[in-house]
């Protein structure tokens, strides 16, 4: 699900379709989409599977689109065999009628949907009830959202499992050989914060941007580093500390190193730098990456306070700049550890 709420008009099938890979940061395939509408206006979208058990899952998202805020919802199913019969979907034809009567339990109404072949030019859509309608999907590198997500800096992947790649575990060896030399380093660590927690917090919250930098730099952290960095993730004033980099000038070298961590840690530790990647991703707007991030955090700490309240944030449609907010906690720790954070940057119009 997307965590902001895109200017953008439905009037368009077509141009509605086209938008959705910018929405969701990639091309969907195989999937139900549902975009849910705020007075004709672009709300949040969801997306799911097409799958035997995507009936199960209708009631949740019904209540995701009733969160959010949506008055109608557009169901958009991307399937290539579907889009080529369009009198003979039947299951496609129950499935809207299913999430017709979710979203109607909650007061929300089906304002059309639409089956489709494939999200690019020259695709094609028609309604899945038959009624006729039809026509071709327009550009989606053309879309005004597609121009808007590269202008944030947003990176558009052409498959889901591109997406996955950014966080998903790349290296199994590495990762599972790095458990014992974490769990020695945690151990010094434990003797340095006894003796001063301040002066151990400060140090590793300056060994996270070192070591972000020089990896901007093209230096990719060697393992001795990433049990360092994983001790210091366990550290609640470090962690919340790290949040700011995400509003600071250098949230692009701090984001690049959660990823590589997230891919390169082994549990728990990854969790901390899922949650961190989340946070950066989400107060920049980039729903997609932050949602995955929270799933794949959630999956391994379902309890995790952060994660939850990210999650639910995201799932509710609240919007990057509300999100920002959380870094203030991270600027008065900094100040309480002595650390001299990025000054913080601007984000479109306004300063966070």
């Amino acid at each position: 699900m997307t965590a902001y709420k895109p200017e953008f008009r439905f009037d368009r099938p077509g141009a509605l379709i086209a938008a959705l890979p910018a929405v969701l940061g990639f091309v969907p395939e195989k999937s139900l989409v549902m975009v849910s509408l705020e007075e004709g206006r672009m709300g949040a979208v969801m997306r799911a599977d097409l799958a035997a058990d995507l009936g199960d899952n209708l009631e949740r998202l019904a209540e995701i689109a009733a969160t959010s805020g949506a008055d109608t919802v557009v169901a958009v199913i991307v399937d290539a065999d579907g889009a080529l019969c369009p009198m003979c979907n039947t299951g496609h034809r129950q499935l809207c009628e299913a999430l017709t009567d979710a979203l109607a339990e909650r007061g929300i109404g089906l304002y059309a949907a639409h089956v489709v072949d494939r999200i690019e030019s020259g695709g094609r859509w028609c309604c899945v009830d038959g009624c006729g309608a039809q026509g071709a999907v327009e550009d989606p590198t053309a879309s005004p959202l597609a121009a808007a997500a590269v202008l944030d800096g947003r990176r558009l992947y052409r498959r889901r499992a591109d997406l996955q790649a950014v966080i998903e575990v790349a290296d199994p060896d590495r990762t599972a050989a790095l458990v014992e030399p974490i769990r020695a380093r945690a151990a010094r660590r434990q003797a340095d914060w006894q003796a001063d927690p301040d002066r151990c917090g400060r140090r590793d919250v300056e060994t996270v941007m070192t070591v972000a930098a020089r990896f901007c730099e093209g230096a990719a952290p060697a393992d001795s580093e990433f049990a360092m960095l994983a001790c210091g993730l366990t550290d609640v004033a470090v962690r919340d500390t790290l949040y700011a980099l995400a509003v600071g000038a250098d949230a692009g070298a701090a984001e690049a190193l959660w990823a590589v961590m997230a891919r390169t840690l082994p549990d728990p530790w990854r969790v901390e730098a899922l949650v961190l990647l989340a946070f950066s991703a989400y107060a920049r707007g980039d729903g997609p990456l932050a949602g995955l991030s929270l799933e794949s955090a959630l999956r391994s700490a379902p309890e995790h306070r952060m994660a939850g309240m990210l999650d639910t944030a995201l799932q509710s449609g609240m919007r990057p700049e509300q999100i920002r907010e959380l870094a203030d906690t991270g600027y008065r720790l900094a100040k309480r550890l002595g650390v001299r954070l990025p000054p913080r940057r601007v984000f479109g119009r306004r300063a966070v």
